[in-house]
């Protein structure tokens, strides 16, 4: 017990000498302020203040934008002739990735792709075959396949020029939106504009020009979506009917027990198979987005 107390005693006495030193130290070190020379850019003396137009000295914005304590930032590149800096790149590409699953998502024909090959892998009744890594890498490609005009036009119209110092940022971004549009707007059903014009209260005049990005996307969504539940049904059928033969079949034997669903998924595979199943749904599938 003896022998903690000293440990905590001594303990306690670095501290206070480490407090003693430190306050020791600040009391030697003498004030020192540095100014902003208004002439040579460097150091000046004490007592002159950097700050060259008070606050409330701006008669106009051009007064405004020329006072020193604004809060403001700009970006210029050699007066919209050069390169964006290679920070500032980077930024703007990681700002495009954590968006790009919702753009690839909600703006491509990924959406139609992943919901008929879904589709597909379910009426055949195959569980896992093929499994959900396989049918996301082959949608992948499809929308790649699909949306390449689309991606050489915002390359050729957008990028090129605004890489080449032709267009500002806003200019690039809005011609950049246009081959995005005019894709969404091919695939996009008339009454599905309509419904998100009449909830957006607003006029149309049958335009795609008229239309607002903000009504567009969830229109060509919903376009989408009916799209590729449509073609979903026209997929099952065949296989429902194969189900339905097996079951009658199966209860006229008196069979009532075994599930239909065990003896029909050889022969829906062997029909996928003899009609060469992927290559006309994935065919069929390219050929809606050329209408």
């Amino acid at each position: 017990m003896k022998r903690l107390k000293s440990v905590l005693t001594a303990i306690t006495l670095r501290k206070v000498i480490c407090l003693l030193v430190t306050v020791g130290i600040l009391c030697i070190i003498p004030a020192a302020s540095v100014n902003a020379s208004s002439t040579e850019g460097l150091t000046g003396q004490t007592g002159e203040s950097t700050v060259i137009d008070g606050p409330g000295t701006a008669e106009n914005p051009e007064d405004l934008q020329n006072l020193n304590i604004v809060n403001r930032i700009e970006i210029e590149y050699n007066n919209g002739n050069g390169q964006l800096n290679g920070a500032l790149r980077i930024l703007l590409i990681l700002t495009l990735i954590a968006i790009a699953p919702i753009l690839l998502i909600c703006m491509t024909c990924f959406t139609r792709i992943i919901i008929v090959l879904h589709f597909t892998r379910a009426a055949l009744n195959t569980q896992t075959a093929p499994p959900n890594q396989v049918l996301l890498g082959l949608a992948l490609f499809l929308t790649f396949f699909v949306m390449t005009p689309t991606i050489s036009s915002i390359y050729t119209n957008a990028y090129l020029p605004l890489n080449e110092g032709k267009l500002t940022q806003e200019e690039a971004v809005e011609a950049a939106i246009q081959p995005m549009r005019q894709f969404m707007y091919n695939t996009t059903q008339k009454k599905d504009v309509e419904l998100f014009m009449s909830i957006a209260r607003q006029d149309w005049d049958g335009n795609l020009d008229s239309i607002p990005l903000p009504v567009l996307v969830p229109s060509y969504i919903l376009s989408e979506l009916r799209e590729a539940f449509t073609f979903g049904f026209l997929i099952y059928m065949p296989f429902i009917i194969i189900d339905m033969v097996v079951a009658s079949a199966l209860m006229s034997m008196g069979m009532m027990m075994l599930p239909p669903t065990t003896i029909s998924m050889p022969f829906k595979i062997l029909l996928f198979v003899m009609a060469d199943g992927w290559g006309l749904i994935i065919g069929e599938l390219m050929k809606t987005f050329t209408r």
